[in-house]
């Protein structure tokens, strides 16, 4: 059937076809089956609102799903065409920057194959966070375009207008179909300013920010390091905000009544936050009392942190939503008498006395559920963090460990190990992750081990050749394939590993070669206005230059930077990663999902006891991670009592001293720029906020150890497999079921 399609539909000439052709073949195919699948219904809708939704390339994820995949690309096979060209030429929208955004993705696609009738709800943006190019061993942000070519994303018809401050703007809404695993599909909402003009971008990602009515849906996070940029920033909120409440009263005009009935909301992070105060609003306009909207308020919206970091928690000046709306205002400060009825404690108020609107404050007072997204970030939350909080609403906390898509990461990203684990166990893993349990049954089996080896070695080899046609980088197949691929933020600390390589460095040329040499292969994007993370990316380009250029030490370390991280190209480093760099410092990392999708392709985590690692090491056991640095609540100690003096380290560790002032040496500042290097040298020695130094010694004597153990391949192999057997834990299946069942309370499949 499906061949008899795409030979109609290309009149029977696929040999021929153009690529474009080609694409538009394979689209039509699988979005008519698309038509036909059932959406997801039922009592009560959960809108999960979020600012980002990284859903990488649809078309494969789609065919998969749908089970139509081998098909189509055997067809074309058969036609002398390679599924593999039609893949590449499918855009990837560009819609989110990091693992909130992917976590989002994910928790739709969990939410379609498990029938919970949920919908997703954020914007379009036409140029992403931004496309990241190197130029001088520099990141110099361009525009991500991605809306050129035919994608996934449908306009419709529903718009709403409305003001923001004294402009009028028309906001339309488009959609995305997604779907579950051979079940039923959601619709991701996005809306887009009607009146959008891309044309404002002329350089770079450069563009008139006073603009609103023309500029609002260019990119996702404006930035915010000027008073215009944050007005920006704050508007696109509001913008967002108010589509997403427009909408939701709009489907439910007849629940108007008794709405919490009828719809939960949850919001994912506090970038949706203000649908609190609109939905107040809307609901007293309505005419419902102030009361009664915050009492349907609190039984319909949940919220989820995502963070620890106390500047990453929003606060906006007063005066920006008096600008906005004089209503919100009101509101504001109603809510905030609301709360002194509850607790005086300036820890837990939404308006301070420097008249600043606290979103997270908000969240928590106005909502029913806040949950962390890993039991050690959720008990940061509640003993420390949100003590204050949690003391008022014990009822309301609880945690729900972050999952993934363990289909697109293993199915997809890893066709070769599915059909192994397939053969090994059976396919039930498919729908239910945690039946890869049984796979650790072979964990002793020499064979077995050496299949789970070679079958690593197959992807190392598809990676390499992937670096060489998109980066035109050689690199060497056998060495250990050390991975670093996450948002780049000091907290994360691909600093540390930067001081490893360089440290690493100094040994080879002082004659301690290692036993086999080490790939470092490195994928991130820095906020525009972040300099010490722009800072850490030239220092790490720079030191990639001058290894490649050391005749002795290049025999032994490589440095690949990959250009413009995203989705596609996880989907290659993931399978065929060895180690797996989850390094960030203990207490700072509210969960992190990379560490789950590079265990499931059965790399060895390298980390702290931070975030899911905990959860990691505890499912995997003590000898199959390797864990090193100082334990969280040491580090909540040292910040409480400013115990940590970054100058300490560096003027009593040689290793350390050596390592940091070679960011400085004559060598580096030949090829790279006195400015970055001089300022990250500085940073380290006079700050170092999130105490790279602290654990430096223990993170080189456990890598090394690391590398060792990696030499005895079969007892690593061993390793492999109990962490692919204890990964199906980390499903996003898992954790939407959890929602579903504690914080929704909607039925599920």
């Amino acid at each position: 059937m499906i061949r008899e399609e795409l030979l109609a539909i290309t009149n029977n000439n696929i040999e021929e076809a153009s690529l474009d052709a080609l694409y538009q073949a394979v689209l039509s195919v699988t979005q008519k089956r698309i038509e036909n699948m059932e959406h997801v219904h039922g009592d009560r809708t959960v809108y999960y609102m979020s600012a980002e939704f990284l859903i990488g390339k649809l078309l494969s994820n789609n065919m998969m799903n749908l089970g139509i995949y081998h098909e189509i690309a055997q067809t074309l096979k058969e036609h002398g065409r390679d599924i593999s060209e039609v893949e590449g030429y499918d855009p990837e929208p560009s819609l989110g920057n990091g693992g909130l955004g992917r976590l989002a993705a994910c928790f739709l696609d969990s939410i379609a194959t498990l029938g919970i009738n949920g919908e997703g709800l954020g914007l379009v943006y036409h140029f992403g966070l931004f496309k990241q190019v190197f130029e001088n061993h520099m990141q110099v942000e361009t525009k991500d375009v991605w809306l050129d070519k035919p994608s996934w994303l449908r306009k419709t018809d529903t718009v709403y207008s409305f003001k923001l401050s004294d402009v009028n703007v028309t906001s339309r809404m488009h959609e995305i179909d997604v779907l579950g695993y051979r079940g039923k599909k959601t619709t991701l909402r996005l809306f887009d300013l009607d009146s959008i003009d891309e044309t404002l971008v002329t350089q770079g990602i450069d563009f008139d920010q006073s603009k609103v009515d023309s500029n609002l849906t260019l990119f996702l996070y404006p930035d915010d390091s000027t008073e215009q940029g944050l007005r920006l920033r704050f508007a696109q909120q509001y913008f967002m905000t108010m589509s997403n409440v427009s909408y939701i009263f709009d489907k439910h005009h007849d629940d108007i009544d008794h709405l919490y009935q009828s719809v939960v909301v949850q919001i994912n992070d506090t970038h949706p936050a203000m649908s609190i105060l609109l939905v107040i609003q809307r609901l007293m306009k309505h005419g419902k009392s102030f009361d009664e909207a915050c009492s349907d308020v609190q039984k319909m919206f949940a919220y989820t942190n995502h963070t620890i970091l106390a500047e990453a928690l929003e606060k906006w000046p007063l005066s920006y939503f008096e600008a906005m709306d004089h209503e919100l205002v009101v509101i504001i400060k109603k809510l905030q008498k609301k709360v002194d009825a509850v607790s005086k404690d300036p820890a837990v108020a939404i308006l301070d006395k420097d008249k600043r609107v606290h979103m997270a404050s908000l969240s928590i007072h106005f909502s029913y559920s806040t949950n962390g997204v890993a039991s050690l970030h959720t008990d940061i939350l509640v003993n420390s963090e949100l003590k204050a909080f949690a003391d008022l609403y014990p009822d309301r906390f609880n945690n729900k460990t972050n999952g993934i898509t363990f289909r697109r990461w293993l199915q997809f990203s890893n066709p070769e190990l599915t059909q192994y684990l397939i053969d090994k166990i059976g396919d039930g893993f498919l729908s239910e992750a945690t039946q890869l349990r049984a796979f650790e049954a072979f964990k002793d089996d020499a064979r077995v081990q050496e299949d789970v080896l070679r079958i690593k070695q197959e992807r190392k080899d598809d990676l390499v050749s992937y670096i060489k046609k998109t980066e035109g980088i050689d690199v060497n197949p056998t060495s250990v394939f050390d991975i670093q691929i996450k948002r780049l933020h000091e907290y994360k600390r691909q600093q540390l590993n930067l001081l490893y390589i360089i440290h690493m460095m100094h040994e080879i040329r002082e004659g301690h070669l290692p036993k086999r040499p080490v790939t470092f292969f490195f994928g991130s994007k820095a906020a525009p206005a972040y300099t010490i993370a722009k800072d850490i990316i030239h220092a790490l380009l720079t030191l990639s230059s001058i290894i490649e250029k050391d005749p002795v030490v290049s025999q032994y370390l490589q440095i690949v930077f990959v250009e413009n991280y995203n989705v596609s190209k996880a989907e290659h480093l993931i399978p065929a990663g060895d180690i797996s760099e989850q390094i960030s410092l203990a207490s700072k990392e509210a969960s992190g999902t990379g560490n789950m999708k590079l265990m499931l392709n059965g790399a060895l985590t390298l980390g702290t006891l931070d975030g899911a690692n905990v959860e990691i090491a505890d499912l995997v056991g003590p000898e199959n991670v390797f864990i090193f640095g100082k334990h969280s609540d040491t580090v909540i100690d040292l910040y409480a009592t400013s115990g940590y003096n970054a100058r300490h380290y560096y003027e009593t560790n040689d290793n350390i001293k050596r390592a940091i002032d070679t960011l400085v040496s004559e060598e580096m500042l030949k090829e790279g720029t006195h400015e970055n290097l001089s300022r990250l040298h500085h940073e380290l020695i006079s700050k170092d906020w999130f105490m790279t130094l602290l654990d430096f010694d223990d993170y080189v004597e456990t890598k090394n150890r690391m590398l060792d153990a990696y030499e005895d391949r079969l007892h690593w192999a061993k390793m492999m497999i109990v962490n692919i057997s204890n990964a199906g834990y980390f499903s996003s299946d898992r954790t939407i079921a959890q929602y579903a069942d504690e914080i929704w309370k909607v039925n599920h499949e």
